[in-house]
């Protein structure tokens, strides 16, 4: 069949719709007809180069939600009219990682940038010839083919719309603070940079009873936003809220940094390295350019037993946390309604991620 979507043929580059040929779902597949998708930053990393795709042409997206319009030969457990919340990290079950509850770290999760299945083969083409899906799943499309390892069967009474965020952003930023900053009640927990993940990391800081839960950002509207989702304080500079983080611990620092800012630099992991106590953690989930170093002092590595922390979707285990996410949403231990600033069509992407980058989204979606 035929579908539409956003598409990525240089980087650096932008975001064109084009009409594109898709495969009919194979065993192991379904198709989805797309009823929300995220704008998140990642796939900007795609548009700028910071993280360039395996292959050119690239159907972007990977953070979305649809329902089932079709399922594969053989392919038990699934039926049209299932809902299904789209993972950018598929789950095997199988593998080392899936088997040691690090779900996050599968195996298939190698072929996230290179646009195939994990036999090498795609699912879409222009023109005759073969262009990638995002993480497998292109959620900038209006219809898209996946493999079952990437969807999270949800309740139909749940809105696609919002539910689609769990699908990275939410997790990515929740799992942060909650899971690899391992955040504990009582604590003194930083989170630089409020976007679409760190707007979640503060509601996780939070969740989890942190005393002090400080929000970084020099955008007034972030700052305010995060002060309504679970904030205690919030700064404009990373200076300002260390300074504020060891007046409130008697000089110790913070218990953890969360460094989820849209583009990594190495001096955000220095300050937030800084910042933190004694046998404190550095959690650091955002994604810079492709040889970006970190460097920091080694004699406070070591003589102060701090942590530097990589965390890839918070350190989360899709297949489980999505449906635990969605049930704190309904409990409304979660919000997620609040977080999406603005919806777009399809055809106004470039404008969503000329907001974002103006500061003017917490989150964009776009609705199908």
């Amino acid at each position: 069949m035929k579908t539409r979507g956003a598409v990525v043929r240089t980087t650096p580059g932008t975001w064109e719709i084009l009409e594109i040929d898709m495969d009919e779902p194979r065993q192991g597949e379904v198709q989805l007809k797309m009823v929300a998708s995220g704008l998140c930053h990642s796939d900007d990393h795609m548009i700028s180069g910071d993280l360039p795709p395996g292959i050119l042409p690239m159907a972007g997206g990977h953070e979305g939600a649809g329902i089932v319009s079709k399922v594969g030969p053989h392919t038990p457990g699934w039926e049209v009219g299932d809902h299904v919340v789209l993972s950018f990290l598929p789950g095997c079950g199988r593998c080392r990682w899936c088997a040691s509850g690090m779900q996050n770290l599968c195996d298939l999760g190698a072929n996230v940038l290179t646009g195939c299945r994990s036999d090498g083969s795609y699912r879409m083409r222009i023109d005759g010839k073969p262009i990638g899906q995002g993480a497998g799943i292109s959620t900038f499309c209006e219809d898209t083919v996946v493999d079952v390892a990437s969807c999270v069967k949800v309740d139909k009474d749940l809105p696609l719309d919002k539910a689609c965020l769990v699908g990275c952003g939410v997790g990515t930023g929740w799992g942060s603070a909650v899971n690899a900053a391992e955040g504990k009640p009582g604590q003194t927990m930083i989170i630089m940079g409020i976007g679409g993940i760190g707007i979640n990391a503060v509601q996780g800081a939070s969740h989890v009873g942190a005393t002090h839960v400080i929000a970084v950002d020099p955008v007034e509207f972030k700052r305010e936003t995060a002060q309504k989702l679970g904030a205690t304080h919030s700064f404009a500079t990373m200076d300002e809220a260390a300074d504020f983080a060891r007046s409130v611990t008697n000089g110790q620092g913070a218990d953890s940094v969360c460094v989820t800012t849209g583009v990594l630099k190495t001096e955000h992991v220095a300050q937030a390295f800084s910042a933190i106590r004694k046998a404190g953690t550095v959690v650091v989930t955002a994604i810079g350019k492709i040889d970006e170093e970190v460097r920091v002092p080694a004699f406070e590595l070591t003589l102060f037993q701090k942590r530097i922390q990589g965390a890839l979707f918070g350190a989360s285990s899709p297949s489980r946390d999505i449906p635990w996410m969605l049930q704190l949403y309904q409990s409304g231990q979660l919000r997620l309604d609040e977080l999406i600033t603005t919806t777009y069509k399809l055809d106004d992407i470039n404008q969503g991620y000329a907001d974002m980058h103006a500061g003017k989204n917490i989150r964009g979606v776009i609705v199908y």
